[in-house]
């Protein structure tokens, strides 16, 4: 099945979208189990930082300086650290966290903060997007856990017979694994809990997430809910009035900063 898209205009609109009809037999709860993504644009790939790395035309240009990358951050970046990264997906997260191009891709539990991240940059006229990923969906065609794995959960799940790095999944040894998991991170600082924040990991970092899912049967894993581009700043609005800005996500100075450079501008 392929990708559905669904238009949305308002906040409230957004939140029924996601909220499941009918409560969960075991909790009796309904909470949805998806993460989300914002895109400043809809017709945009679910391309990782590392995919632009060197433009779009054409994208993963740059693949291939993917570990030389990741090791030349981990040589600069140790005394910036507290503490000593646990290992090298550690590190690799941290690295993400801080805007290194990684084959990483961000989500988050929240749809509101999706939103977030949707409205706040962008081109003028142009529709945004909130992706919606069922990532369970994810976990059973390639026969994982249904559980978000951590980073200490890798190479228990990847590397039993081999240790499991960055390193092997950099390497040629590992060109016929397929697979696509979701990882929580650490908390390493009061962000990534001010975010819900999660990644994904995909096994190929020469196609855009979505194609990777598609050319899996997995498309129906991903929604992807328009804002058409009159509707943006309603939505912004919205999720101002909720508390849903730069300085409840980003709770540092620069965070106010530019709640307010936005707020009163």
């Amino acid at each position: 099945m392929s990708i559905t898209t669904i238009v949305i205009t308002s906040l409230s609109e957004l939140i029924a979208r996601v909220t499941p009809t009918d409560p969960d037999p075991a909790t009796g709860r309904r909470r949805d189990s998806g993460v989300y993504r914002g895109a400043a644009d809809a017709s945009w790939s679910l391309f990782t930082s590392l995919d632009t790395l060197g433009g779009v035309n054409p994208p993963h240009g740059k693949a291939d300086l993917e570990e030389h990358i990741l090791r030349n951050f981990i040589r600069y970046s140790r005394p910036y650290f507290g503490s000593v990264a646990v290992n090298e997906w550690e590190a690799l997260v941290a690295a993400q966290h801080h805007g290194l191009p990684t084959r990483l891709l961000d989500w988050t539990y929240s749809p509101l903060v999706a939103a977030h991240f949707a409205t706040i940059r962008g081109k003028p006229g142009v529709d945004r997007a909130v992706w919606r990923l069922d990532w369970k969906a994810v976990h059973r065609r390639f026969r994982l856990p249904e559980l978000a794995l951590q980073i200490q959960d890798l190479s228990e799940v990847f590397g039993p017979n081999r240790p499991f790095t960055p390193w092997t999944l950099f390497g040629k040894g590992f060109v016929d694994l397929h697979f696509a998991c979701m990882i929580e991170p650490p908390s390493l600082d009061a962000r990534i809990t001010a975010q819900s924040a999660t990644f994904t990991l995909c096994s190929h970092k020469r196609e855009s997430f979505d194609q990777f899912l598609e050319r899996h049967d997995l498309g129906s894993a991903l929604t992807r809910y328009v804002i058409p581009a009159h509707e943006v700043g309603r939505l912004r609005d919205q999720l101002d009035l909720v508390s849903v800005d730069e300085r409840r996500l980003f709770p540092d100075l620069d965070g106010v900063a530019d709640y307010l450079r936005r707020y009163y501008s």
